[in-house]
């Protein structure tokens, strides 16, 4: 009997120990490419006050962020439009490409952005595009190359979500940029970097994979007229046509 229970404890004892190496190397792994994102990334994000410095760009590239149920910006998101204001303004770029998701009735993030920027901000309209079907960071890069033949983009965004931005970008062969916003505090900050590193570990796989978007459709240049883009007040979207 108690040979029984000491081979029985050993028995144990191995499990534990091969439970703790498994959960160390998948920490390793998911750490680790978490890091590599970030490295990748970090030499191509300018920060507040650099726009001199700042190569010029095609195009003024916004990310979505989420409405409120009014219609109006998210605060992450009005932050990213007023730094795209301020870039527009430093003469980084003559134009916005806009992207968000617009995939659902009664929801149209890009429009809401382009409101608000043409509330604030003296700028031709053909000078704002949107993409409607920008429903992830991966499919909004793939889309500014393969859509709107983009190739050098400053990315604006959250200085968190600016290095997996910037290397999905250039992974798909985008000569990126990003220029942050300024603020670094926003109410749950930690559990969007907590998820960021999960997405950071999800692009890596993406940029391997490089699967489609979910839509595609035909070319507008971004070197032509945003008006390509306009939409209605109805709820007509690219996911409906």
């Amino acid at each position: 009997m108690q040979a029984f229970i000491t081979k029985h404890r050993k028995g144990i004892k191995r499990m534990l120990i091969g439970c703790g190496i498994v959960i160390i190397l998948s920490a390793a792994v998911i750490f680790g490419m978490d890091a590599y994102v970030v490295h990748y990334a970090k030499g191509y994000v300018y920060e507040t006050g650099q726009e001199n410095s700042m190569p010029k760009a095609d195009c003024i590239l916004v990310l979505g962020a989420g409405m409120k149920p009014n219609g109006e910006p998210s605060l992450m998101l009005r932050d990213r439009l007023n730094r795209a204001i301020e870039l527009y303004r430093a003469g980084v770029s003559d134009r916005f490409l806009l992207t968000g998701d617009h995939g659902r009735k009664g929801y149209n993030e890009v429009r809401g952005m382009k409101d608000y920027i043409m509330a604030n901000l003296d700028v031709p309209e053909d000078k704002i595009f949107m993409d409607h079907a920008g429903f992830s960071t991966y499919e909004s890069m793939y889309r500014a190359r393969d859509i709107f033949e983009v190739h050098n983009p400053v990315v604006v965004t959250q200085k968190y979500h600016a290095y997996r931005a910037v290397y999905a970008a250039r992974k798909l062969g985008l000569d990126a940029y990003a220029a942050p916003n300024k603020r670094m505090k926003y109410r749950n900050i930690w559990i969007c970097k907590l998820r960021e590193v999960a997405a950071r570990d999800k692009e890596v796989v993406n940029l391997w994979i490089q699967p489609k978007p979910t839509y595609l459709g035909d070319k507008i240049p971004i070197s032509g007229s945003g008006l390509a883009t306009k939409d209605t007040r109805t709820d007509k979207t690219e996911r409906e046509r």
